[in-house]
């Protein structure tokens, strides 16, 4: 786990322009200065992230707002007092000096508190906003576990900070706040809980609203081939002596393939461990991951998003 030195070692790298990946109670991230374009192009250099693809810029706490966002909304402030530190990311207007590095040169940033104390540290101690999507490469499968950013870059992202396993393991809930409040990815802050604090908030359509981090349809995706199944035709996949399968249950009788792994019927332990679950599959030399599609309710939403996202990325591959 990490300690004191090894934090002061990650913000003197920081203010050096190196990256730093970091624990969040989401997911890790890998992190630059917010204010520092070339640091922040060496993020999108280490992940082979597409330009333009804005990143979230973290804080330390909600007083830092309006040196990032200018005009903050109000509902936007109405959510950061409730939900701040915590797993919700909020597009607000950019203030003058935000980089177009940063938002892709979009007119609007993203914004998160996170909840990890080890986050909160680092944020504290650097005493700016760090700029930091997912430490993995781009469009796979999210890291929840410092060994699992070691194992995405190894030498090539030298100054991991250890916090333990993710608490939540789901990236964070996002919602546009220009004019009507518009959920542009669903996390495990719910659309009920935002409701409640500042009245409707419409579920964007596919391509609605602004460009944010994570919302690409194709995303989230392990090296094998994902295919999210129900019904006869998961049955019928099951047959396959190369399969390796993500369900809600035990193992069927008779189960031949490479590996099965029983996900439980609980959203937020299967939220939790999903991406861990689809690295371990990822390694069982499968043919494919089967993925036993989640209820459809809304408690599921968020992880109903993830799958759907990684099996769409692996629909596009295999057409490409």
């Amino acid at each position: 786990m990490t300690d004191a030195t090894e934090l002061d070692r990650a913000v003197s790298a920081l203010h050096a322009g190196e990256l730093v990946a970091f624990p969040t109670e989401t997911v890790y991230g890998l992190g630059a200065d917010a204010r520092n374009a070339a640091a922040v192009q060496r993020v999108f250099a280490q992940k082979g992230r597409p330009p333009g693809h804005p990143l979230i810029v973290h804080l330390a706490s909600a007083s830092q707002l309006d040196a990032w966002a200018a005009p903050l909304p109000p509902a936007a402030r109405l959510l950061a007092e409730r939900f701040w530190p915590g797993p919700l990311t909020l597009i607000v207007p950019r203030a003058a000096g935000v980089l177009d590095a940063v938002t892709g040169g979009a007119e609007t940033v993203g914004l998160r508190v996170p909840a990890h104390p080890l986050a909160h540290a680092l944020l504290e101690r650097f005493g700016d906003g760090i700029a930091a999507p997912s430490a993995n490469r781009f469009g796979r499968v999210s890291p929840t576990t410092a060994a699992h950013v070691r194992e995405e870059f190894g030498a090539a992202v030298p100054l991991v900070l250890d916090g333990g396993a993710c608490s939540v393991g789901l990236e964070s809930t996002i919602v546009s706040c220009l004019g009507e409040l518009l959920l542009l990815r669903p996390g495990a802050v719910s659309v009920p809980q935002l409701e409640a604090v500042v009245g409707p908030v419409r579920r964007a359509a596919r391509g609605e609203g602004p460009r944010a981090s994570g919302t690409l349809t194709a995303h989230y995706a392990p090296r094998t081939p994902l295919r999210l199944l129900d019904g006869d035709r998961f049955e019928a996949a099951l047959r396959a002596p190369d399969a390796a399968v993500l369900a809600q249950r035990p193992a069927s009788a008779g189960f031949a393939g490479r590996a099965w792994i029983d996900g439980g019927r609980d959203p937020a332990r299967f939220g939790h461990d999903l991406y861990a679950n689809l690295r371990d599959l990822d390694q069982r030399g499968a043919a494919a991951i089967i993925v036993e599609a989640v209820p459809a309710d809304a408690r599921w939403e968020a992880v109903r998003d993830r799958l759907t996202r990684a099996a769409a990325a692996c629909d596009a591959e295999d057409l490409a």
